[in-house]
């Protein structure tokens, strides 16, 4: 007996379930009939379906409400329509498709070439239109208004902020302090023992890569590798399942759940939780890709397709699509989705995976976008942190740092770039290290933008390690199966003088004062810093600079290898940052002469326009006044601040400083002996400061308040 179907409301899109039954709506404007397939398993594992054909239609929604049906129904749809690439046009009612806005997905994709091959023949008789009933993962209707309270949220301003970028799996695969069964999901992240290691680190924020539901794609499963950082997202508005140790145990939909308990964990120990979102692709790809969800509904209004060929997608991401942000229904779906995100699974915040392309509704990038103006105008989505990495490709304007809205905070590429050429010791750096180091303001500034403007970023998910950074000149990717194509190979990287591991002990003292060297880099400049899961670890990857499809130990956090005095230096270095509010000014230092930062060469005369330009300048002193102009903190109360002089030698040669004020100083940093904390008063006038480090010293005055 075929269940009944009403004609239900058209919004909100998705499965809404209530205690009478579901309400089912999905929006497509070139659709002329949908079927919402009801999803029945076997134990044996196969599958048979009712469809129930959604008779309603209503500015662009097809609706229906099936009483009845509730939390746990796994379901699809199956839309008739055109099928006509030459215009643009799509549909395939042989293909099961995932809901647009289904809240979690149960299954994986059954990868059958016959029916998801890459050799795509246009016809309703083609290989392509097999049922692919039995090959394709399953929406699943759930109720996230059923998981636990909301916690209230840490709120802590940017200038505060310290990010850590990491992977739900990576960072608890092979951890030894958690329970086997929970290793590799939102629990195992939630765990004592992660949070631990978080807090005691003392980062503000966690990253994490994406966690929508993603799929791998035939040419993956051919090499026996996976979608490891989850690029290719299929369901935005979904936890990945995979994540989930509730689903491995068996229970669809629990991932929801799980990860809503995640983030109110987090949360009580006062970490931010910022998402990875990838709203310029998705894993259906080319012309050539697999038919799964969005394609098989609204084509056009889903995809940017190439202008007077719509049988060709247009690809500003790579990956052989491009999201159509221009479109209603998609831009409607990107919102719905960061909004469902925010107040329903509670997060802090979005990262935007080549957010380029979101600004991109005819060709050429634009901070008026529709997409950033209602986000800007948006109540919800405009009170969040909101980051972008500010390019994408194959465009004249794909880098695009420094052009995004005024509330947007940016993945600062010239600041990675310019502070590895400087510790490199490279020509003509050390201007831009200056300028870096001190907010980048001659890109953020015009704007009126705050230095938190800038996400100063070392190494991310994308390239080397820290540790690898220092021990590899060239990327070593043969595991990835592409020939060592893949990876970037500019990647400003200094083995030190061996490729790869060795035993030779000054060679790993060079490695480790390098490390030292960039941390406590990245930690007092100016602006938001972002730390890379691992990287306090001293984690390797083998000089793998692309190990997007390494779910292996190659990407897992090595617990017991863990460089525990590199532990130790990153953890004092965020509790300095914390201690010294001048490292975390609201505001851009001024450097006149009668301003708080003042530029001094290593004898103690101020730094001159020769100085600046001069190529085979390495050296600087900066002396920050801690009292003068002081910043203030949300209450209008001065945080003033010890003065602080940091003296910076990016020599391969240890250098002596002259003092340019009196002080009295104490040592608070020293990356070449490895000690941070109060150490003392240097010895005299005159400080020596080893090669390729720098030294920070700070004079307390008797007004000093700290916040």
């Amino acid at each position: 007996m075929s269940l009944p179907v009403w004609p239900g409301r058209p919004f909100p899109l998705g499965a809404t379930p209530s205690e009478e039954g579901t309400n089912f709506s999905v929006a497509s404007d070139i659709a002329e009939a949908v079927e919402l397939c009801v999803i029945t398993e076997s134990d044996g594992g196969g599958r048979t379906e009712e469809r129930l054909q959604l008779l309603e239609y209503d500015a662009g929604v097809w609706h229906g409400f099936v009483p009845g049906l509730g939390v746990g129904t796994r379901y699809g749809y199956r839309v008739h329509g055109p099928h006509d690439p030459a215009r643009g046009t799509r549909c395939n009612p042989a293909k099961l498709l995932l809901d647009p806005y289904t809240k979690a997905v149960h299954g994986d994709l059954t990868w059958d070439e016959r029916i998801f091959g890459y050799h795509w023949a246009e016809g309703p008789d083609s290989v392509n239109s097999l049922d692919s009933l039995d090959a394709m993962p399953l929406s699943v209707v759930v109720d996230p208004l059923s998981g636990p309270a909301p916690e209230s949220r840490p709120d802590i301003s940017y200038a505060d902020t310290v990010l850590y970028e990491v992977h739900v799996k990576g960072f608890t695969a092979d951890h030894p302090d958690i329970p086997e069964e929970l290793r590799g999901t939102y629990a195992g992240l939630a765990h004592p023992a992660a949070v631990e290691h978080l807090t005691r680190l003392g980062v503000t924020a966690v990253e994490l890569l994406p966690v929508h539901q993603s799929l791998t794609s035939g040419t993956l499963r051919e090499k026996g590798l996976t979608n490891y950082w989850g690029y290719d997202t299929i369901s935005f508005l979904a936890p990945h399942a995979a994540y989930s140790a509730a689903v491995r145990a068996g229970t669809a939909g629990a991932q929801v759940a799980e990860f809503q308990d995640m983030v109110a964990t987090l949360h009580r120990a006062g970490l931010e939780v910022v998402l990875d979102v990838v709203f310029n692709h998705t894993a259906e790809g080319n012309e050539r890709g697999p038919t799964l969800c969005h394609r098989g509904i609204d084509n056009a209004a889903y995809y940017r397709l190439v202008d007077g060929d719509p049988r060709h997608y247009f690809d500003t991401t790579g990956t052989g699509n491009s999201l159509n942000v221009a479109h209603p229904i998609c831009l409607r779906m990107m919102l719905d989705s960061l909004r469902y995100w925010v107040t329903q699974m509670h997060v802090d915040g979005f990262r935007f995976d080549l957010a380029a392309t979101l600004g991109r509704e005819t060709g050429g990038f634009a901070s008026t976008s529709a997409f950033f103006d209602l986000v800007d105008q948006d109540p919800v989505l405009s009170q969040v942190k909101l980051i972008a990495e500010p390019w994408d490709v194959g465009q004249a304007d794909s880098y695009d740092l420094g052009r995004f809205p005024p509330q947007w905070s940016e993945w600062n590429g010239r600041y990675r770039d310019t502070v590895r050429d400087f510790w490199r010791s490279a020509d003509g750096t050390l201007a831009d290290f200056t300028r870096r180091f001190s907010g980048s303001a001659d890109l953020f500034g015009g704007s009126r933008r705050r230095p938190s403007a800038s996400v100063n970023i070392l190494t991310t998910h994308d390239g080397f390690t820290l540790r690898d950074l220092v021990s590899y000149d060239t990327k070593h990717n043969a595991a990835n199966g592409e020939d060592g194509r893949d990876g970037a190979d500019d990647n400003r990287s200094w083995n030190c003088g061996v490729e790869g591991t060795t035993d030779d002990p000054d060679i790993r003292a060079l490695r480790s004062r390098q490390q030292r060297a960039m941390l406590a880099t990245l930690l007092l400049s100016l602006g938001v810093p972002m730390l890379l899961g691992g990287d306090e670890l001293g984690r390797t990857q083998g000089g793998n600079n692309n190990a997007y499809c390494q779910d292996n130990p190659t990407s897992w956090f090595d617990w017991p290898a863990a460089d525990t005095e590199l532990l130790e230096w990153t953890r004092q270095l965020i509790a300095l940052r914390r201690a010294h509010p001048v490292l975390r000014r609201r505001r851009y230092l001024t450097g006149s002469s009668t301003g708080e930062v003042k530029w001094f060469t290593p004898a103690g005369g101020p730094m001159t326009d020769a100085d600046w330009d001069d190529p085979n300048s390495r050296s600087v002193a900066v002396l920050v006044d801690g009292a003068t102009e002081p910043d203030r903190d949300e209450r209008g109360r001065p945080l003033v601040d010890a003065d602080l002089l940091l003296l910076v030698n990016g020599w391969w040669q240890p250098l002596e400083f002259t003092l340019p004020a009196a002080g009295p100083w104490h040592t608070a940093l020293d990356t070449y002996a490895g000690t941070a904390g109060t150490t003392g008063p240097p010895a005299g006038a005159v400080v020596p400061v080893g090669p390729r480090s720098l030294t920070l010293l700070a004079c307390d005055p008797p007004s000093v308040t700290q916040p």
